[in-house]
């Protein structure tokens, strides 16, 4: 849904996800929206704020009741205040002709949410609707400024995706991360690749590079730069005059202009493949703007593959450089799954007996040979959690088909914004919102919430290892 927005109307939302998860909200709420807003538009912010915003988050913080925080892996999902915003903020980019949705406009969407927290902040400190609608007809709007890339960035849009939102969070490693912030601080030879067995944990590293730049915790030369997921496909059927990999070399160019950094997840391992109708691969198509210093780029490799491209003297060693990543250790592997393992019981309403997650550790690192720890305890964990879910009891019939209606209508919600038709959009939103009431009432009424998870203990994560190994189970010792 957020294809139309520029990087940093991008930026805002993902940092106000990070806020409300901060704050221990269930949900991304407008006041989030205003502190991702501040945080990553300060010229914005600070044109119709000046002297006004430091007294934001202290407001905010003041009126909110913190709870426990969430983890930043968790999708947190938004208000239906927030949708509103996100609505109204489409509604102003067609008012004022823009094509893409802009930070400026989500600033617009938070005062048309009259009703919002964040409006009455806005409102107390003299930022009204209409003069903040005037001054913006009269500025460019973000996404046609020279050097945003907000055209490239709309035209990567379908291979980029954002890498902080999609790994869990990170134990041990320092040594790893700081190592990748140091060579993409270098003048040349900055490109890294991490080398490591699977399972080891080298998207988690980037992931954690990613978070803490939407942090800010990183060194000043990076403080301007974001990191992004590429996916380009392996090859593709050229137009007749090539123009696609015309198109898609200018648009990473602007992109890196505009602070992107570009991570593709094992583009070291894809094989040298040739497509019959189209001689070009994806390395043909980085190859030039890497090696003249235009793009960065961060990958990934198996230390066997790596190997084999120095011994070619292939471009791919000579401009990216190697940062080791070796397989936890099994004190290691159950620090990191003792960090991540609310999550999983969360996804799959289980618990996690002690010492069951100590024999994960020790069974994959014993048994399970197609990977490296800590990745291969994960997947013991995760397979032994959707194992209990089947012995869940069913839920009641009115309740299934009360979320069979709110699938919909979510759905719904979502097409109306992407065509722009924003009455519907608010309509469903009102709907959702009576639908959740709803759920809620009978949740309480068969007293869902006070089910316990069943435990999972060491006889379910036996039956794991023995079905992703294909061992018979008594003989996991």
């Amino acid at each position: 849904m957020f294809e139309r927005y520029t990087e940093k109307a991008r930026r805002v939302i993902f940092f106000a996800r990070y806020e409300s998860s901060q704050f221990g909200s269930a949900y991304i709420e407008t006041e989030h929206l205003l502190l991702g807003l501040v945080r990553e538009d300060k010229a914005l912010t600070s044109r119709f704020l000046r002297s006004q915003v430091d007294s934001i988050r202290k407001q905010i913080e003041g009126h909110t009741v913190v709870r426990e925080k969430t983890s930043t892996s968790v999708d947190l999902p938004l208000s239906n205040e927030s949708k509103r915003v996100l609505a109204y903020a489409g509604e102003e980019a067609e008012r004022l002709g823009h094509k893409h949705i802009g930070t400026e406009h989500l600033l617009l969407g938070l005062l048309r949410e009259e009703g919002s927290f964040a409006a009455q902040i806005l409102t107390e400190r003299s930022v009204r609707l209409d003069l903040v609608r005037e001054e913006l007809a009269r500025q460019p709007h973000e996404g046609t400024r020279k050097g945003t890339g907000a055209s490239a960035l709309s035209q990567l849009s379908p291979y980029v995706s954002e890498l902080a939102e999609q790994t869990r969070s990170l134990v041990g490693r320092e040594n790893e991360l700081g190592r990748l912030m140091e060579l993409l601080c270098r003048l040349s030879k900055k490109n890294p690749v991490l080398v490591g067995e699977p399972g080891v944990g080298k998207k988690t590293i980037v992931g954690a590079l990613a978070k803490r730049m939407a942090e800010g915790n990183i060194p000043q030369s990076l403080a301007m730069k974001t990191v992004s997921a590429l996916d380009l496909p392996p090859f593709r059927a050229l137009e007749k005059d090539g123009s696609w990999y015309e198109r898609m070399d200018r648009a990473l160019v602007s992109a890196a202009d505009d602070g992107a950094i570009f991570f593709l997840n094992r583009m070291h391992d894809r094989p040298n493949r040739m497509s019959p109708v189209a001689p070009n691969h994806v390395t043909d198509l980085l190859q030039r703007p890497i090696v003249a210093g235009k793009i960065q780029c961060i990958s990934t490799s198996t230390p066997a593959t790596f190997a084999k491209w120095q011994e070619a003297g292939h471009w791919l060693a000579e401009y990216f450089e190697p940062i080791e990543v070796t397989p936890a250790s099994q004190e290691m592997a159950l620090k990191v799954l003792d960090s991540i393992k609310p999550v999983y019981e969360k996804f799959h309403n289980v618990l996690y007996a002690e010492d069951a997650v100590a024999d994960a550790v020790r069974w994959a690192s014993k048994y399970i040979k197609s990977g490296s720890l800590p990745g291969t305890a994960v997947d013991v964990i995760d397979e032994a959690g959707a194992t209990a879910q089947l012995k869940q009891p069913a839920m009641p019939d009115e309740i299934v088909e009360i979320q069979k209606r709110l699938n919909f209508i979510v759905q719904r919600m979502h097409v109306s914004i992407a065509n722009h038709e924003f009455e519907k959009a608010r309509f469903y939103s009102d709907e959702e919102r009576k639908e959740r009431n709803n759920l809620n009432e009978l949740r309480k009424k068969h007293k869902l919430d006070e089910i316990p998870g069943l435990n999972v203990c060491r006889e379910d994560i036996q039956r794991a290892v023995s079905k992703l190994t294909g061992m018979p189970i008594d003989t996991i010792q």
